[in-house]
């Protein structure tokens, strides 16, 4: 049986770590990255199940994170975490592949449904995106 997997990539590692305890019984591996190269060479090693990425994450070439990861692999399931409560933001993630969109200051609330929500197959959208 395969071990269930997700890739956390975010540069601020108390905000990981924070992450890690709201989804580590969801997992049986809940393994965390801070850059593009990190987050690539984890993604190869790994194959996750779920890979939760800061939508402004750096990448070279001025792509998007989430771009860069569905041309990596068109069926992986990603939900975008994000600062922007701006829906310009959602929807720019969305179209580029996200299956879930969970604003940072939601997290605690919001990403378990999420998680649960996009592993079914799903799209999940924080409900204050649009407010400030």
């Amino acid at each position: 049986m395969k071990k269930r997997i997700v890739l956390l990539a975010d540069s601020h590692p108390a905000l990981l770590e924070g992450i890690r305890g709201l989804l580590g019984a969801l997992f049986d591996s809940v393994i965390m990255v801070s850059d593009e190269e990190s987050l690539m060479e984890a993604l190869t090693r790994l194959d996750p199940d779920l890979v939760v990425v800061d939508q402004s994450l750096r990448v070279a070439h001025g792509s998007n994170v989430i771009t860069l990861l569905k041309k990596y692999d068109s069926e992986l399931r990603i939900i975008a975490l994000s600062s922007y409560p701006e829906p310009v933001f959602m929807k720019q993630c969305m179209s580029s592949g996200a299956s879930g969109y969970v604003l940072k200051r939601s997290a605690a609330k919001d990403l378990v449904k999420a998680v649960k929500e996009v592993l079914r197959g799903g799209a999940f959208v924080t409900s204050d995106v649009g407010t400030s």
